[in-house]
């Protein structure tokens, strides 16, 4: 059985959008695309190498697939784009538009990718396409994230998790800063959120909140 292993590079109030190029993804006006590059270091590149070091197939969303799909097949001299047109690259989506980069193939659901990863072959490595995560989170896909956060606030644009997300845990499994101040946690799904209290306070005003939170007024 394969494993299905993410990396994603996110700032520290959570944007996933456009780190590689100012035209990567304006979606929503977002005017700060390529914010990774002058930021990254040599230790940030030298992790990215380590992820793709071992054979691979790639699973991707469709808006990713797109931005992968004009760009790599013609970075010439490139190592990477020559190893993503090798690869398999599984695209999941709901539209019919032609996949015309080399192994392409079409994942028109989350079972379809829940046969996929039963099957035999290299590990699926995802690259950006946030919108993948909330499904395969749900089913219990999803084996390994390794999130890149580097130091940088963007104050708006795609976040990693957006609505629909199932709840649960996630276990530090690596950990490593670069000398620039990237945070390169590797984490595994370690089951559901459980809920405590640091202990009950019986106050008046206490009460007088919760009565408000009940009714909406608080």
């Amino acid at each position: 059985m394969r494993k299905i292993i993410g990396g994603m590079f996110v700032s520290l109030d959570g944007v996933i959008q456009a780190p590689g190029g100012p035209t990567e993804d304006p979606t929503g006006g977002f005017a700060n695309g390529g914010w990774m590059f002058p930021i990254a270091d040599e230790k940030v590149g030298t992790v990215i190498g380590e992820f793709f070091s071992q054979p691979y197939d790639l699973l991707l969303g469709r808006r990713t697939y797109d931005i992968f799909a004009a760009y790599w097949p013609y970075a010439d001299g490139e190592v990477m784009g020559k190893a993503f047109t090798a690869a398999n690259k599984y695209v999941l989506t709901k539209g019919g538009q032609p996949l015309l980069w080399a192994n392409s193939h079409r994942m028109g659901c989350i079972d379809d990718v829940a046969r996929l990863k039963q099957g035999d072959g290299p590990d699926l490595l995802i690259q950006g396409s946030s919108t993948v995560y909330p499904a395969l989170l749900a089913a219990g896909l999803l084996d390994r994230l390794v999130l890149y956060t580097f130091p940088i606030v963007l104050g708006s644009g795609k976040r990693l998790f957006g609505n629909g997300t199932s709840p649960g845990t996630l276990r530090l499994v690596d950990h490593q800063v670069s000398p620039g101040g990237t945070v390169i946690a590797t984490y595994e799904p370690a089951g559901p959120v459980e809920t405590g209290s640091f202990g009950a306070i019986e106050s008046a005003l206490e009460e007088e909140r919760q009565a408000k939170i009940k009714d909406g007024t608080w």
